[in-house]
Parts: structure tokens; C-alpha cells; sequence
């Protein structure tokens, strides 16, 4: 008799590997969108949408990220402490030069789910303004960004 049953993924059955993305000529929002990808595990056969199936992501580079258009001075980033006039906002352009650490964080954070499971992966996401990172120890794979289509608008 064959069962239709859901597979669903347990914390025991997740493998959490790690991978490094060199963001050295990458543009932004691709750079963002594999990541996040890699660390809801939605590349992996077993993904289940509330548990943490992902893997962990070391972004090198992140000063050499690139962004397309007019964005380096048009895209702004804004911030509220709450109170009045407390509105601050800082360009794509400024980001970069002074925490491009903080524009790839950002970027990648906002295509993760906004809830507990969310914040959960974005701790496993470590970002660096150059190639030199800690995490030699854990034997990162290397992962390539596909590119861009040919033909596509």
C-alpha cells in the first residue's frame, strides 16, 4: 500500500555545512538572494519552512560589492530611535564607504522570514569588509553565484 505521507524535517536530520561567497564583483541583490537561500536551506531536498534546515554563510569582500543604476546615491537606508526628529538616513553610497559590512547584512537580512525563525538564521550569516576571515576551522566550501541569464530582461 503506498502512503502519501509529508516529510517533515527534524533537528537531528539537518546537516548545517558551511559556505563562503566571495562578493568581489558581485552585484547586491543577487549576492543577497543566494545567501539567503543558503541559509533557509531551500537548496537542500529536506527543506521545511519551519524548521532551520540552512547552512551557515561566511560573505568576504564586501567592500567590493557593486550595486546597479544610480543606487550608490539614490538608495537610502533610514533608521528611527522613537523619538521626535529622530528620523536618520545614510545613501548606499556612504554605507559602503564607511560599513560595508552592515549594506550586505541588510540586504541578505531582508529576504528572510521576519519572525523567531529569522532572527535564528541570521545568526548564522558572518559578513567581512575583506578576504581574511576566522572561520578557517569549519573547512567553508566555496560558492559561485550564478549568473545572470543571457536574453533575460
Amino acid at each position: 500500500m503506498i502512503t502519501n505521507r509529508t516529510f517533515s524535517a527534524k533537528k537531528a536530520d539537518v546537516k548545517a555545512a558551511w559556505h563562503v561567497i566571495d562578493a568581489e564583483g558581485q552585484i547586491l541583490g543577487r549576492l543577497a538572494v543566494q545567501a539567503a537561500v543558503l541559509l533557509r536551506g531551500k537548496h537542500k531536498p529536506i527543506f521545511t519552512p519551519h524548521v532551520d534546515t540552512g547552512d551557515h554563510v561566511v560573505v568576504i569582500n564586501a567592500e567590493k560589492v557593486q550595486l546597479t543604476g544610480d543606487k550608490l546615491r539614490q538608495k537610502m537606508y533610514r533608521r528611527h530611535s522613537g523619538y521626535p526628529g529622530g528620523l536618520k538616513e545614510v545613501s548606499a553610497g556612504i554605507l559602503i564607504r564607511d560599513k560595508p559590512e552592515r549594506l550586505v547584512t541588510l540586504a541578505i537580512k531582508g529576504m528572510l522570514p521576519k519572525n523567531k525563525l529569522g532572527k535564528h538564521l541570521a545568526t548564522k550569516l558572518r559578513v567581512y569588509r575583506g578576504a581574511a576571515h576566522p572561520h578557517v576551522a569549519q573547512a567553508p566550501q566555496p560558492f559561485a553565484i550564478k549568473p545572470r541569464r543571457q536574453g533575460a530582461a
